[in-house]
């Protein structure tokens, strides 16, 4: 019997197949430092209809070498002459912005959430209380990340751009001997933007059959049309860079959804989910009256007389619906009339013996 895919529960949201997609506005970097800026996103995510809004945790020194190249993205949309270095130190937020950040992100019915690139970072978050733990694409192949990640007890969502199937599989295999089965895997293309060509939607529905567990997509294209097709492919978590202006600037700002397109995002994915329906083929009731309408009767061709043994040519099939449907025809035919029928009458079995 094919195994079914786990359900995990993460602060009264239960993520799986059959539940609302759970949608994730991410933040990131995109406040540039600056904590008035994140709490103002805070509020955009929550005006939007998103169920929770995601950070990142990390020290530069930490995350990157001083002299480390900026990724091509990143140079096209910040300074050429500063390093990655210096570029994620005047992005990081304190210790005491997370707490702050988190209770306003309480107070306006939202999820927090934050991403740590290290395990300080995780440590952090983890005393913080977060619900969960984020894991990003580049460190699914950080097996010793992942396994002191996975220790700490609490859902993981773990982003799997830039993976193969097997680095997906050893990532999986080392949170679960870690002690931890409450996992989340995303799809995604790390690109930034991504070009919907390279989306490969269909690899959500190999990791979900080789892994049985819940699987979303962490949408990088421009717009929000992958994402709802995402959606409609089975995606049960989505999560989006959005900011508040797409020209300030900053790395991630250009590939993110301003407010407005965000709360389209998320008024689509729940369109599409309701769209999707329960899955038995059955007439809606909202069809009743058109059906009557748009389908067709047993009509008499012609006036048949009280008594009259009704033949094929007696009968012929026209609009409204609301008499005998035309597979009973040949159900009509050698009977008899019990009345004067005149001509297009629709029948009904009272008029026949």
């Amino acid at each position: 019997m094919k195994e079914a895919v786990r359900q995990v529960e993460i602060a009264g949201h239960r993520i799986g197949p059959g539940q609302p997609c759970f949608i994730i506005a991410e933040a990131g970097v995109n406040h540039n430092g600056n904590f008035d800026l994140a709490q103002q996103m805070v509020e955009v995510a929550a005006r939007c209809g998103a169920d929770a809004v995601k950070f990142q945790t990390f020290k530069a020194e930490r995350l990157v070498a001083p002299n480390a190249p900026k990724a091509g993205y990143q140079l096209r949309a910040t300074l050429t002459d500063e390093s990655q270095f210096e570029m994620l130190r005047r992005l990081e937020l304190s210790a005491a912005a997370h707490r702050e950040l988190m209770h306003h992100c309480q107070k306006q019915g939202l999820l927090f959430m934050s991403t740590p690139f290290d395990e300080e970072s995780a440590d952090l978050l983890q005393d913080l209380g977060v619900a969960l733990f984020k894991i990003p694409s580049g460190e699914i192949t950080n097996l010793p990340f992942l396994a002191h990640v996975g220790c700490k007890g609490r859902p993981m969502i773990v982003s799997t751009g830039m993976s193969s199937l097997e680095e997906v599989a050893a990532a999986v295999r080392t949170i679960e001997e870690a002690g931890n089965r409450d996992l989340i895997l995303l799809h995604c293309v790390s690109d930034y933007p991504a070009n919907p060509a390279d989306a490969n939607l269909r690899a959500m529905s190999t990791m979900s059959e080789t892994f049985h567990v819940p699987v979303g997509y962490s949408d990088h294209t421009p717009g929000i049309e992958v994402a709802l097709a995402a959606v409609a492919m089975g995606a049960c978590v989505i999560e989006k860079h959005f900011t508040l202006d797409r020209n300030l600037p900053g790395p991630d700002h250009r590939a993110s959804l301003e407010p407005g397109e965000l709360a389209a995002l998320v008024r689509g994915i729940r369109i599409v989910e309701a769209a999707l329906g329960h899955g038995r083929k059955e007439p809606a009731a909202s069809e009743a009256s058109a059906a009557a309408v748009a389908r067709r009767s047993i009509v008499a061709a012609h006036d048949i007389p009280a008594g009259a043994r009704l033949t094929g040519d007696m009968l012929t099939i026209k609009r409204p619906g609301t008499g005998l449907a035309p597979a009973m025809r040949s159900h009509l035919v050698g009977r008899i009339a019990a009345q004067d029928i005149p001509t297009n009458t629709i029948l009904t079995w009272e008029m026949i013996r």
